[in-house]
């Protein structure tokens, strides 16, 4: 059990900060009984930390102990290994640009995969499924304007489209434009009426 304990701990170290890790991980190193009981003793020795249900990741350790990994490194590593796009919600990005000063209460990431709600040391990372169109451009800064679009709704899409073009490159906001076909009635007729994008 020692050894398979150090092989475990060994790759896990070497993996990038905040890689979620599972029994699947180490499949090559055990049999799935010896590897459970060898991932729940990490966690009781607080090596591993368990963020859900089989779901564990390394703690990053400093000389003022340790701590869970960022949020923000988790959630990538997370995004790259489960084939999923996973950003900020349109709430936290909205407030992020300044068009709000109301702070979240939660963290909230919207994803192209399944609800769920992961724990992160002593923060509670709320995973919502969002439609596609929420997620168009999902990686690049004009995503941003989509998710922040998306969280104004119908009724101050208008208001939110004037305030973000004071804030970041035309470029971006054509490119948002660009996609309109992908989006719903509403915001599609918002993007074609901005001056913000029609000005030349």
């Amino acid at each position: 059990m020692a050894s398979l304990i150090e092989g475990i701990l060994r790759r896990a170290d070497g993996l990038a900060e905040g890689t979620p890790v599972s029994s699947r991980t180490f499949l090559d190193l055990g049999t799935k009984p010896a590897i459970r009981n060898a991932l729940l003793r990490l966690l009781r020795s607080q090596k591993l930390l368990r963020v859900g249900r089989g779901i564990y990741v390394v703690p990053v350790v400093s000389r003022f102990g340790s701590s869970a990994p960022s949020a923000h490194r988790f959630i990538e590593e997370l995004s790259k290994q489960a084939g999923e796009d996973i950003v900020s919600s349109g709430a936290t990005t909205a407030n992020a640009l300044g068009l709000t000063t109301q702070v979240p209460v939660q963290m909230v990431y919207w994803t192209s995969g399944r609800s769920r709600k992961l724990n992160l040391g002593k923060l509670v990372l709320h995973l919502e499924r969002v439609p596609s169109w929420q997620l168009v451009l999902a990686e690049e800064p004009a995503g941003e304007i989509v998710r922040v679009l998306a969280w104004a709704g119908p009724e101050h899409v208008h208001s939110a489209l004037e305030k973000v073009a004071e804030k970041v490159p035309r470029s971006e906001m054509v490119k948002v434009a660009q996609h309109a076909h992908r989006f719903p009635r509403w915001l599609s007729d918002a993007l074609s009426r901005s001056t913000a994008i029609a000005r030349q």
